[in-house]
């Protein structure tokens, strides 16, 4: 009882495994079985080919009686006439023993045609089936890819969901950090770039307020103007400068 259970038992995983190939490539199988189908077809043709050769034997058999019976014929009728009773005798009953072999072997020749005529119409019916079962693999075949692309496209049309539970959609979400990250960095940079503005604007000016004074007092060691020209012209510069502030504002 025991064995019949673990027998039972490794049959049935056997049975599952190869369930398992048997489905796994279902049109590799098919053409499997297409291919154990055209092998038994050659030999099928091949064993036909045999058998015609066999009846063409029995064909010439029938045509060669039918010769010697047709000699027979005429040495029967040749001897009688020429009275020779004994000797057309004997022709006699050979043409009798020929005209039974005769028989039998067109009995034989019909059965042998019959025969391969049907074995013949068999095996072009199966090689039709063949041809359509060749169609067909290719068919599947094809259908069989375009359904696996299309699960894939599915599949695939599935995954560039940009939502946040998705992987792209997370993905998206680093890129866009990225880019506020990157962003942010250089408008610190811009703002940063603005710290001691004034401080340089202020020296300027002073630079070009000691620049001035030094030129007015070259001018005045010069003797090219006197110290009361000298502020009236600088009097002169700032009114200027005010009221070009005052036309800008």
């Amino acid at each position: 009882m025991i064995l019949g259970k673990l027998w039972r038992a490794l049959a049935a995983q056997v049975n599952k495994l190869a369930n398992y190939f048997w489905t796994a490539d279902p049109v590799a199988q098919m053409q499997y079985e297409y291919d154990q189908a055209v092998d038994q077809m050659k030999e099928g043709r091949e064993g036909l080919e045999q058998y015609r050769a066999l009846v063409e034997r029995v064909s010439q058999q029938v045509a060669a009686a039918k010769k010697h019976e047709t000699m027979l014929k005429a040495r029967v009728k040749a001897y009688l006439t020429a009275g020779n009773r004994e000797t057309a005798g004997n022709f006699a009953l050979e043409l009798t023993r020929t005209r039974t072999e005769l028989k039998e072997n067109e009995q034989q020749l019909a059965m042998h045609e019959r025969s391969y005529e049907n074995n013949l119409k068999k095996i072009k019916n199966a090689g039709g089936k063949l041809a359509k079962v060749r169609e067909k693999i290719q068919k599947y075949d094809a259908e069989l890819k375009m359904s696996r692309a299309e699960a894939e496209m599915a599949k695939l049309s599935e995954s560039f969901n940009f939502d946040v539970t998705t992987d792209f959609g997370q993905i998206e979400q680093v890129i866009q950090e990225k880019i506020n990250l990157n962003r942010a960095r250089a408008r610190v940079a811009a703002d940063m770039s603005g710290e001691g503005v004034a401080e340089i604007e202020a020296e300027e000016a002073m630079e070009a307020a000691m620049a001035e004074q030094a030129l007015a007092e070259f001018e005045i060691d010069m003797g090219l103007v006197t110290p009361e020209t000298a502020e009236i012209e600088g009097t002169t510069k700032q009114l200027g400068l005010a009221a070009e502030e005052e036309t800008t504002t």
